[in-house]
């Protein structure tokens, strides 16, 4: 499913900014884009997000503003510096003062922002996460909403489709009667036919035609597809509903070779179109 979710920070002194988006996927596909400093809760942050996010190619993007302009003044070493050179002065008696500019150029004494990280920033960073996946998680569950809705529409046009099946059902078996009769009839003509003949293979050919049993199963298959769209649960329902709809597609299969009559197969037709319609949302949904 797709998604977007942001969240920003302190980590340490830095302002940091986490964002995650996902686009749709089979499976659980991260992409981490942290700085290398925060390497080693890379593990800890993609463990976070396959706990919250079963399905999707997930990216995350994390950003430390540090300010690396900015030196660092040891003022340990400077005072050491300054004692020091006071003392110098001292048993020498050197004239004059010793002024800041001076002390600043000692070695050491301003030194480049350090690159290690505290483990408490790499903890802050983790967190930011943790709420950014927050944020994405309350949009995807909005757009979940919208696509439940366009699922349940598809499970409607399959009802009606299939409530027009089961009333072709009766009237295609009477028709096909008929035929054989008069097919029957015509080969065997002025002698007649033979009732009891004609009844077994009606018999025969209603047994063949039967689909009671698949359109039972079927409309059992879209009540668990509905009940598990509506479900409330916090779990993944995107495997299941994958499961439910490998069911229908061959029951559906079923139907449609059994037919033999072109008004159910333009409805089975019309069937298998809405259920493909399901399979692509299905597929990526979580």
């Amino acid at each position: 499913m797709t998604g977007f979710g942001a969240a920003d920070g302190l980590v340490g002194d830095a302002r940091a900014t986490v964002e995650i988006r996902t686009v749709n996927h089979r499976f659980f596909s991260p992409n981490l884009k942290i700085p290398a400093a925060f390497g080693r809760w890379e593990g800890e942050i993609r463990e976070l997000l396959r706990q919250k996010i079963a399905r999707g190619h997930v990216t995350l993007t994390a950003r430390i503003d540090r300010d690396s302009t900015a030196p660092v003044i040891d003022e340990t070493r400077l005072a050491h510096y300054l004692t020091a050179l006071k003392a110098l002065q001292k048993k020498h008696k050197l004239a004059g003062e010793l002024d800041l500019s001076t002390l600043l150029r000692l070695p050491d004494v301003i030194a480049a922002p350090s690159d290690e990280i505290e483990p408490r920033d790499g903890d802050a960073l983790v967190q930011l996460v943790a709420k950014a996946v927050d944020n994405l998680t309350a949009m995807r569950k909005t757009e979940g909403a919208q696509l439940s809705g366009f699922l349940l529409e598809r499970v409607e046009v399959i009802e009606s489709r299939l409530a027009n099946t089961e009333k072709r059902a009766p009237i295609r078996l009477k028709e096909q009667h008929d035929r054989i009769k008069r097919t029957v009839g015509e080969l065997v003509g002025g002698a007649g036919a033979d009732p009891q003949r004609i009844a077994q293979e009606i018999a025969i050919l209603a047994d063949k035609l039967d689909i009671m049993e698949e359109l039972d199963r079927f409309r059992s298959h879209l009540s668990a597809f509905r009940d598990t769209t509506r479900s409330k649960t916090s779990e993944p329902v995107g495997k299941r509903l994958g499961f439910i709809l490998q069911e229908m597609v061959r029951e559906a299969n079923t139907i449609g070779s059994k037919a033999n009559d072109a008004p159910m197969l333009e409805d089975v037709i019309a069937i298998k179109e809405e259920l493909e319609r399901i399979r692509e949302q299905v597929e990526n949904l979580e």
